[in-house]
């Protein structure tokens, strides 16, 4: 795990990359989320299934809809997708619907060529379509970016054209995580009798 920059950077080829991910994970929650300020947690995850590249965050939300715990809600699967079409939409349900949302977003974004394989997770918001450049409303109180690929040129054919297992590798340590992190923090660390195998 690397530290910098209000940034912690998992590596998933890394021997323990799931304990990695979420003892980063913890340490951000521990400073941007409190059961007083906030009443809901929200995990957001923004992305598309019609492209390979643009589909971590689907396949996590996918898999972390099979999960359910008390005020954890989560936006975006491959059924229905949360995406630049319906992205403002969406923001405008979980405000409506929720008085104080936490909101965790998920996304895939692209980077260097050494970084592929790269989860990035720090506070505040991520900037969604970024990597090819549109312009979207900046989500989240904590942000969760999978590098998927190259970034620099023609980057639509390279999101159509990143390796699916990749992105399924990423998607499964993220949701395993989150699961994770969201057992200890529903149930506490006394309650063990649901406790996730990871």
């Amino acid at each position: 795990m690397e530290k910098g920059r209000g940034k912690i950077t998992v590596d998933i080829s890394r021997p323990y990359a799931l304990s990695a991910f979420i003892k980063g994970l913890e340490e951000l929650i521990e400073v941007t989320y409190t059961d007083e300020e906030y009443s809901d947690i929200i995990l957001l995850c923004i992305g598309t299934d019609r492209s390979t590249g643009d589909c971590l965050g689907p396949l996590t939300g996918h898999k972390l809809n099979l999960i359910k715990y008390e005020n954890v809600w989560v936006y975006g699967t491959l059924e229905k997708p949360v995406h630049a079409k319906n992205l403002e939409e969406t923001m405008n349900e979980i405000e409506r619907k929720y008085k104080k949302p936490f909101i965790i977003a998920i996304d895939a974004c692209l980077g260097k060529h050494e970084r592929i394989g790269c989860i990035s997770m720090g506070e505040g918001p991520l900037s969604p379509g970024a990597g090819v450049n549109k312009t979207l409303p900046l989500v989240g109180n904590l942000h969760i970016m999978g590098i998927v690929n190259m970034s620099g040129f023609m980057e639509y054919l390279i999101l159509q054209n990143t390796r699916l297992n990749l992105v399924m590798k990423m998607a499964d340590l993220i949701s395993n995580g989150i699961h994770y992190v969201m057992w200890r923090l529903t149930a506490g660390e006394g309650n063990r009798t649901n406790q996730p195998t990871i």
